[in-house]
């Protein structure tokens, strides 16, 4: 599994450990006293790290190869998936998949970023960061459960929109803009969910929602830290500071009032236990889901419009 930089401290005492316990079975010795206070060691050190993450160390984790991305969850949350394909006007993008499913025996229409493990995969998803085809498939999707009262689950995990010439040329800018219309005006409930990375307007192109939910390790933010550094400080390597600085951690997020719940992820990241993570997301958005469900149809698009004009307020 990938290593992060702040987590070699434990790497080191769990190597310790597998010596003590390879020591004692091959030379018989009892060496469980040392092997307890090893693990009792090795338990607090874990403790102290991942209770007490920097805003860039959980940047780090939600870009971590390992975590469950958005196919992962529709496997491990969702049944009866049933993926639809293309834009109508220009083609697929594999890296915004969808289509019909369950959640807890309720049909959804389920969307979102997906990424890759490896460079084949990678290359078919485009790292995460969608086409205007893709945000175009989002929304004839979302077009199609409003058409049914289906409800929209969106996971958001992307660096970014694709910022190439081909997607410039098809106009992105505008394939998102008229998301954030639309979907500010579609007849149903909508629950977004950030499982990774949540980058500028890549992210809100399927953002618009009357829950925004975050995983504990995610971020969601106009720029990355390593961008905002880069023209802050005119260097990434002040990444860091930036983190601390712009707040996009769930944490930060859900005091600010800019996301509506945190699900909490197993110790160290999702990607430690995927199982654990699903169950929390699977709890998460079936009981924010069933909240939406209860009201009608006008009080659901007055809340959602009141909570977007909510955002930027201030006090002196």
């Amino acid at each position: 599994m990938q290593l992060l930089e702040f987590e070699k401290p434990i790497a080191e005492m769990e190597r310790e450990l597998e010596r003590l316990r390879a020591k004692s079975a091959s030379q018989n010795i009892d060496m469980s006293a040392e092997i307890a206070i090893m693990e009792g060691k090795l338990a607090e050190t874990r403790s102290d790290i991942y209770r007490n993450l920097t805003p860039w160390q959980r940047v780090q984790i939600a870009r971590h190869s390992q975590r469950p991305f958005m196919l992962d969850y529709v496997a491990n949350v969702f049944t009866d998936f049933f993926e639809l394909h293309g834009d109508r006007h220009v083609g697929d993008d594999h890296a915004m998949p969808g289509g019909f499913a369950r959640i807890g025996g309720r049909r959804v229409v389920v969307i979102g970023h997906q990424k890759g493990r490896n460079t084949k995969e990678n290359l078919k998803r485009n790292f995460g960061s969608a086409h205007p085809e893709g945000y175009r498939k989002a929304l004839r999707l979302m077009k199609i459960a409003e058409k049914f009262g289906l409800p929209i689950i969106a996971m958001i995990d992307t660096p970014g929109a694709f910022p190439g010439i081909g997607a410039e040329e098809r106009n992105i800018a505008e394939a998102i803009a008229y998301n954030l219309r639309e979907m500010m005006l579609l007849r149903v409930p909508i629950i977004a969910v950030v499982l990774g990375e949540g980058g500028s307007g890549g992210a809100l192109g399927i953002g618009v929602a009357d829950r925004v939910i975050m995983m504990e390790n995610a971020y969601y933010s106009v720029i990355s830290p390593e961008g905002c550094a880069a023209i802050l400080w005119k260097h990434r390597k002040h990444a860091p500071e930036a983190a601390e600085a712009m707040k996009l951690v769930a944490p930060d997020l859900k005091q600010l009032g800019l996301i509506d719940d945190v699900i909490a992820e197993p110790l160290g990241g999702a990607h430690h236990d995927h199982q654990e993570a699903a169950a929390a997301f699977g709890e998460c958005v079936q009981r924010h889901l069933a909240e939406l469900s209860a009201l009608t149809t006008e009080d659901l698009l007055a809340k959602r419009y009141q909570k977007f004009r909510a955002f930027g307020e201030w006090q002196a």
